[in-house]
């Protein structure tokens, strides 16, 4: 799926709450203008099942107002919550520099150490709350690890040359030693 362009879904935004009692709702938008969350043509979820179209409405603090089409009372757009809205990525404007990309364009490129030694290839980006997480299959080895997505763990990120150069902390490519046989530890 990775090599797929046009399965490769961005998250765009996120539905934080009702507001009022007309349907709309606040939302959090990851774009660079946050407003530009509804000109990317319909919003879905996750796994492209379903559609949302949206107005922005309003602003409150650092959230929009928004109508989503449809939605017509506080009840449906309470059962809304929590929801991350996605577009595709082809339809997103391509980054302006080389230094900009979207995180989506990481999944499948390779992974090297800083000497040059093939290390694996990205599977996913996650963010778990604390920070993206690069997961990353490891090369010759089964299982991957998650390494934190900071500059000091990627010093080079080369989308152009497609690939990631990773200088990992100590510990994380340590696993913990398995328990000789017939003996478990119990804490």
């Amino acid at each position: 799926m990775a090599g797929q362009h046009h399965d490769r879904m961005v998250c765009v935004g996120q539905i934080a709450t009702a507001h009022g009692v007309r349907g709309l709702v606040k939302l959090r938008s990851f774009t660079a203008d946050p407003a530009a969350i509804a000109s990317y043509g319909p919003l879905s979820d996750q796994s492209g099942q379903r559609r949302f179209n949206l107005r922005v409405v309003g602003e409150a603090k650092d959230q929009l107002i928004a109508a989503v089409e449809g939605i017509e009372d506080r009840d449906a757009a309470a059962a809304l919550r929590g929801l991350r809205l996605y577009v595709p990525r082809e339809r997103l404007p391509e980054p302006e520099d080389e230094e900009e990309y979207y995180l989506v364009d990481l999944i499948g490129l390779a992974v090297e150490t800083v000497d040059g030694s093939p290390f694996g290839r990205v599977v996913a980006i996650e963010d778990y709350g604390a920070g993206d997480v690069v997961e990353i299959a490891l090369a010759g080895k089964a299982g991957t690890v998650a390494a934190p997505f900071t500059r000091a763990c990627f010093p080079v990120v080369d989308i152009a040359g497609g690939r990631l150069v990773i200088d990992p902390p100590p510990g994380l490519l340590d696993r913990p030693e398995p328990a000789p046989a017939g003996r478990r530890r119990h804490g």
